[in-house]
């Protein structure tokens, strides 16, 4: 019976410390987005947002990053965003796309080959439906021709989430790690060893680093050319 209540306490308090940690990272998403908000073409803005998300995804589970999503895009609505809610359903449908999905992978697959296989499938799927829901959306608020919009499809939505959804992919892949073992030195995650990857894992996967740094320079660079 002691032992019952004993692990019921430390159930309650590793539920908090989730809450907790939910609840910092949904605040520095937002945050994420009112500063670094970078323009790419067109009224298309980078933000890191998405990479947030995605690491409370690989943490907690896609659900966190499915509530992340929605309280970040509500709260941008309401704050900074001039699109109303037609642009904080597609900041929503974008960023849960891309994180969710991510999350669901890694949750099947507890490795960083999991990881991968996630991110590349998020990056996808985003893609592709971003695709469609700009040809649907977009001539709405800006209005402008179906036709005009979707002459723009390929030449511009495709790489800008493209991009976007590489780079968000890569800067998670450097993050996540790193951050993970903070939250299991601070008991918010547990302290074993995933499944497939050991304690020497920086060496083992320093490929995987390397092609993620190299990602992330690909894209700032073409950002970079893009805006000038």
């Amino acid at each position: 019976m002691e032992n019952t209540v004993l692990k019921n306490e430390s159930n309650s308090r590793m539920n908090t410390k989730k809450l907790v940690v939910l609840s910092v990272m949904t605040a520095l998403a937002y945050i994420a987005v009112f500063i670094f908000r970078i323009p790419v073409v067109l009224f298309l803005k980078y933000e890191p947002k998405d990479v947030i998300i995605t690491v409370g995804g690989f943490m907690f589970g896609p659900l966190a990053s499915l509530l992340m999503s929605a309280v970040v895009s509500l709260v941008e609505m309401v704050t900074i965003s001039s699109t109303g809610p037609i642009g904080a359903l597609m900041n929503f449908i974008s960023t849960s796309a891309f994180a969710c999905t991510a999350a669901i992978v890694y949750k099947k697959i507890h490795t960083i080959k999991g990881a991968v296989i996630g991110l590349a499938s998020g990056t996808i799927l985003m893609t592709v439906l971003m695709l469609a829901w700009n040809y649907l959306i977009t001539p709405l608020y800006m209005g402008t021709p179906r036709e005009t919009v979707a002459g723009m499809l390929i030449p511009v939505f495709l790489p800008f989430n493209l991009i976007k959804a590489v780079l968000n992919s890569a800067i998670t892949m450097l993050l996540y790690k790193p951050l993970s073992t903070i939250m299991k030195k601070a008991h918010v995650l547990p302290e074993a060893p995933t499944a497939g990857e050991s304690g020497g894992h920086m060496k083992k996967y320093a490929f995987v680093y390397i092609i993620a740094a190299f990602l992330v320079a690909t894209c700032t660079a073409v950002i970079i050319i893009w805006n000038l």
